[in-house]
């Protein structure tokens, strides 16, 4: 197998034919020995039904479902797993990224690169709200992080095995696929693009779901935000110490009881402290809880290879 493209859904039934109609067409000069790779990701619609029905049209089509939701990053690692290729392709069921730049990537790839990544120059129907917070997030992450990541950049890239086998073997739970390939090192070069609207199903990417990636993001690649708590610890200090001055100030010259307006500030600024120093620590041991537990990523209920099921896979 030269070429493996690799897709996670999530309740995107509408989108199935649109979307396999324009990978085949995409894959067409390497169609002998490519695969299309689509995971379900414990959809509750009809996407997996729409990948069967999809597999008797389309001989090179893959279909993977997971036995329940685990999410986009776990789902494109599922697939990942499953591509047989020697050059991966990976991209979002939503078709805001155009599989049509396959070929400009493949070239570049035949320059002697080993991850060829698509850089959104522009993100078309998107609310400004998201807007800012993507351009927010991607350089934040980058001061955060201890790997330069970069940015206004997706899971939308080509890779080849080498590369592939890398971040694959990288044993991780908690997975920040762009980053993991930024940290794998090797040559890459990224290909500019302006990012297509949605234009079926729904975003999987609500607020709250972007937060949490983000999280994921800067505990996955970085230990700053510990660094950060460190350094908050020592500024409480410095400010209790100016207030013990202030007070002793005022109890000497004015010779008049402290404040109730200082005592609150006293307690309101060392329990925010207090407690956003013990939210980091527990974000970084809820991820060595997580780690420790060595369950599964995921397990495969169905797998379509040239319309032969395959049941009950599982993988670590």
């Amino acid at each position: 197998m030269y070429l493996s493209i690799v897709v996670p859904c999530m309740n995107e039934q509408d989108v199935i034919p649109t979307l396999v109609d324009r990978l085949a067409v995409a894959i067409e000069p390497w169609k002998q020995d490519a695969e299309i790779v689509l995971v379900d990701d414990g959809s509750s619609d009809g996407t997996w039904e729409a990948i069967q029905d999809a597999c008797l049209h389309c001989p090179n089509l893959v279909g993977v479902r997971l036995s329940a939701n685990r999410g986009h990053q776990v789902a494109l690692t599922a697939g990942l797993e499953a591509a047989k290729g020697d050059r991966i392709m990976m991209l979002d069921a939503d078709l805001q990224d155009p599989p049509e730049l396959l070929s400009d990537m493949m070239r570049m790839m035949d320059n002697g690169y080993d991850v060829v990544y698509g850089r959104r120059i522009e993100r078309q129907g998107e609310t400004l709200f998201k807007r800012a917070t993507a351009y927010g997030f991607y350089r934040f992450l980058n001061m955060m992080s201890d790997v330069p990541i970069p940015r206004d950049t997706g899971d939308f890239r080509l890779v080849n095995r080498k590369t592939l086998d890398a971040v694959l073997a990288m044993p991780e739970r908690s997975r920040f696929i762009r980053g993991m390939f930024a940290w794998a090192g090797f040559r890459q070069i990224g290909i500019e693009y302006r990012r297509a609207p949605r234009t079926m199903g729904e975003t999987k990417y609500p607020l709250r779901a972007m937060l949490r990636f983000a999280i994921d993001a800067m505990t996955s690649f970085s230990t700053k935000p510990l660094k950060l708590a460190t350094r908050l610890s020592f500024a409480s200090l410095g400010v209790s110490a100016l207030m013990a001055v202030y007070v002793a100030y005022s109890l000497i010259i004015y010779q008049t009881a402290p404040g109730w307006a200082s005592v609150v500030l006293a307690v309101s600024f060392f329990s925010g402290v207090q407690l956003l120093t013990l939210g980091i620590l527990g974000e970084y041991i809820g991820r060595l809880y997580v780690e420790a537990k060595n369950r599964p990523l995921y397990f495969v209920s169905e797998e379509l290879r040239e319309a032969t099921p395959v049941s009950m896979r599982k993988s670590a």
